[in-house]
């Protein structure tokens, strides 16, 4: 055997020994980034102080796509800044002007409702007056700096729109088609729209349209399926309907309604069944606010954010699973208050969400 043949196995044996030093420290390299890369995330603000959860983490589902959210926004924060005067679900909020809004009606801790016209003011909340009739399930939106207060449930359901005053006062101002609870509404250039609802007897699919000093609400769009408990924002001219219950199903359909061709399009899917939740708009970005699914003790602390191209993402948690709280856009954040948490309870806190 050559000299050189016997020095082969001895360069390839070199040969391996660097090979396994630089995948060594390859290794180490990337073992040291991912080090690096974990303190700086334990390092790091976040906008809750609840960890992600497995929904947050999830892809999006079919039909939705990655997010889209105000320049800048990853996160939202959401702050507890006050009590209301008493626990309440299922009341109507609206802002009544760049500072505060009005929280209208709702169930107390007992399921009984209430007529109680509390004003939300900063830190502060207090009842200013009383609605002609306790209600829950009905909707609010403020017109022209005017809240007015739509439909809603007690013994029976209710047709009336009121219109409701800072400092308490409340007088009719027109009145539904026909009687329906558990409707949701948007304002859209000085034009009220209502969404779905029952009537005591069946879900609704209809959209509505009223503007100040019109007697009636009139019919000017219908639901691919009828609804209740959707949760509805105004976004980019349009209306968006999220989630919602047919039946004894939550739905995940987001549907985009525009006003001038009186269409109904799918916009996108949320990321599960969900039905009792708040929404608001900020800027271009719809947020959906907790809710639950089915099942009356399943509420999440999930906080969804809808682009206008139909994005769809999880920014946020609450402190707590929470359904049917209440939901209105006062200046750059969104005010939320009371809800109904997994084991029955009734919540008297007042948060703020911001970007």
């Amino acid at each position: 055997m050559s000299s050189s043949g016997s020095r082969a196995p001895l360069r390839r044996a070199a040969r391996r020994r660097r090979v396994r030093r630089r995948r060594a420290g390859a290794v180490a390299v990337l073992l040291g980034a991912a080090l690096v890369t974990a303190l700086l995330a334990l390092a790091a603000p976040s906008g809750s102080r609840h960890r992600r959860t497995a929904a947050e983490s999830a892809s999006a589902p079919a039909g939705a796509r990655s997010s889209s959210l105000p320049t800048g926004t990853t996160r939202v924060r959401v702050s507890a800044v006050g009590r209301l005067p008493a626990p309440v679900q299922d009341a109507a909020a609206a802002s009544s002007g760049a500072e505060g809004a009005l929280l209208l009606g709702g169930l107390d801790q007992a399921d009984v409702s209430v007529d109680t016209i509390v004003q939300l003011r900063g830190l502060r909340s207090h009842q200013t007056g009383t609605l002609p009739a306790a209600v829950h399930d009905a909707a609010a939106c403020a017109v022209g700096g005017q809240v007015y207060l739509f439909g809603g449930g007690d013994r029976t359901q209710s047709a009336a729109i009121t219109a409701v005053s800072a400092d308490g006062q409340a007088r009719a101002a027109g009145s539904l088609p026909a009687p329906a609870s558990d409707l949701a509404a948007a304002t859209i250039a000085g034009t009220v729209y209502i969404v779905g609802g029952y009537t005591g007897q069946a879900p609704l699919r209809t959209i509505l349209a009223w503007r100040p000093g019109q007697a009636s609400a009139r019919v000017v769009g219908a639901l691919p399926k009828p609804l209740r408990y959707a949760a509805v924002a105004a976004q980019a001219g349009a209306i968006i309907v999220a989630g919602g219950s047919t039946g004894l199903q939550a739905s995940t359909d987001v549907y985009r309604f525009d006003p001038r061709s009186g269409s109904v399009s799918m916009l996108a899917r949320l990321p599960h069944p969900l039905t009792h939740a708040a929404a608001a708009s900020l800027g271009a970005t719809v947020f959906i606010v907790g809710g639950r699914g089915a099942d009356p003790n399943s509420q999440t602390a999930q906080i969804l954010a809808i682009g206008p191209q139909g994005t769809v993402r999880s920014v946020g948690l609450l402190p707590q699973p929470l359904s049917d709280l209440a939901a209105a856009t006062v200046g750059q954040r969104i005010v939320l208050a009371g809800g109904r948490d997994p084991r029955g309870g009734v919540h008297d806190a007042l948060l703020t969400l911001t970007p």
